[in-house]
């Protein structure tokens, strides 16, 4: 799997309502202790940050510009789109979902390039996916490459808490080595590189084709030697996310391909 270019993405964060199956579950479990990731990196203001991307109406500034509340109706959803563009970065929102029934709802938090590359885009996303009578919510991770928006990688996960009681970090970290999606801090799934062709920085104009980094250090997402691989303690802890907490890995769905994908074996 490969990103054919250097393409910059944006970041959204999207509440629809579609239809996805997923499972019921009510085991809570005690996550292995990690570094924080999150504590690591600056905040942003949405204000300043983000633009209300559609469903305007549906979307609540508060805290100073820095939290918002986006709301479901009958006639549209709700987002928040980036200013900026990215080719690389560490990327996390903390969320707090809607409690009482959802089925259908899906809270989305996702890099894409679908408004330069409308048919044939990437993306790298987080979808929270709503729950009903029999359905728990559930987290589900996918990475469209090389314009494969026909060919999901989903992988879909239980959460060891209920994320409607307070907010929880769900994030990407994207750079040259690999893609780890993580809950709280716990690396659930990693792409190495050696699937992926990617690198870059934050864009500085609207093609992307030049790009300029500016103080980069240790903690550089890109650069920084604490980011090119998982830790000893990192491992375990998605080991154990894998084993108690993944409930489909489109790897093991033989019936959906006849040819599993190349990163699969």
């Amino acid at each position: 799997m490969a990103f054919s270019q250097v393409k910059p993405l944006f970041l959204a964060l999207l509440i629809l309502c579609m239809s996805i199956l997923v499972s019921c579950h009510s085991r809570h479990f005690t996550p292995p202790i990690v570094t924080r990731l999150t504590d690591l990196f600056p905040h942003v203001s949405i204000n300043n940050s983000f633009y209300k991307g559609f469903g305007v109406s549906n979307i609540q500034l508060t805290g100073n510009g820095f939290m918002a509340t986006l709301s479901l109706d009958k006639a549209s959803g709700s987002g928040l789109v980036s200013k900026n563009k990215y080719q690389y970065g560490f990327f996390s929102a903390s969320i707090k979902l809607p409690s009482g029934l959802s089925p259908g709802v899906v809270v989305a938090f996702y890099l894409s390039n679908a408004d330069v590359y409308p048919h044939n885009h990437d993306e790298i996303d987080i979808e929270l996916l709503g729950h009903d009578k029999r359905n728990d919510w559930a987290f589900q991770t996918n990475i469209y490459a090389n314009g494969s928006v026909s060919t999901g990688r989903e992988e879909k996960f239980y959460l060891w808490f209920d994320p409607t009681e307070q907010h929880h970090q769900y994030s990407i970290l994207w750079n040259s080595h690999h893609i780890v999606f993580l809950v709280d801090n716990i690396p659930v799934r990693e792409f190495p590189r050696n699937n992926m062709e990617m690198s870059g920085c934050i864009s500085s104009n609207p093609t992307g084709s030049v790009c300029s980094k500016s103080n980069p250090s240790s903690l550089d997402p890109v650069d920084g030697q604490e980011f090119a691989k998982l830790s000893n303690q990192q491992v375990v802890a998605m080991d154990w996310a894998r084993r108690k907490l993944m409930f489909y890995s489109y790897c093991k769905d033989l019936p959906r391909f006849k040819v599993l994908p190349p990163e699969c074996k």
